[in-house]
């Protein structure tokens, strides 16, 4: 039987809040994974607020979410995290992902664990399609995401204010019929 969460380079698991307090606190110092995270400025969060954060928000009985932390195998590094959320009555779900550690940037981590958050969304939560969003200016995410299915399905052309400049936010999605296909199922 194959481990769902266990790809060729990371693992999904799930952790204690405090646990990995810490390491968003120092991820969210870092300008360059904020910028290409999230819309709004950079927050440096302390250890606590992302503690008080990951217990009250991320409450998959509270928001009907699927969030994972991600480790790498070799040392069992925490690197990074991808959650589902929310999963709604029709069958349709958004990912969001996250690599705080620069190390594991542009290597495969990325596609990796998004490959196992599909597995996860259409094999064990039977979800019809999967969507997501990234900035224009994030081309590794996008090459990422075309690698484990994702297609561009539509932009909001100049969304966002970066450096002086407007950037388009892609909207790229995936549906259960197309990953199947893709993973020979």
């Amino acid at each position: 039987m194959t481990d769902i969460f266990r790809g060729e380079l990371v693992r999904l698991t799930s952790e204690e809040p405090q646990t990995v307090a810490a390491a968003f606190a120092r991820w969210g110092r870092d300008s360059e994974f904020n910028r290409l995270l999230d819309f709004d400025p950079a927050r440096a969060w302390s250890e606590k607020k992302w503690k008080e954060f990951l217990e009250k928000d991320l409450d998959p009985d509270q928001n009907h979410s699927y969030f994972f932390h991600v480790r790498e195998l070799v040392e069992d590094k925490l690197i990074g995290f991808v959650g589902l959320s929310p999963i709604w009555a029709h069958g349709n779900a958004w990912v969001g992902i996250g690599f705080g550690e620069r190390d594991y940037w542009g290597k495969g981590y990325g596609t990796d664990a998004m490959r196992l958050a599909l597995r996860f969304a259409f094999m064990e939560l039977n979800l019809h399609r999967v969507t997501l969003d990234v900035f224009e200016y994030n081309p590794r995410a996008i090459r990422s995401y075309e690698k484990a299915g994702f297609r561009e399905e539509g932009r909001r052309r100049q969304m966002l204010l970066r450096n002086g400049r407007r950037w388009d936010e892609i909207e790229m999605g995936i549906l259960r019929e197309e990953w199947l296909k893709l993973n020979g199922k």
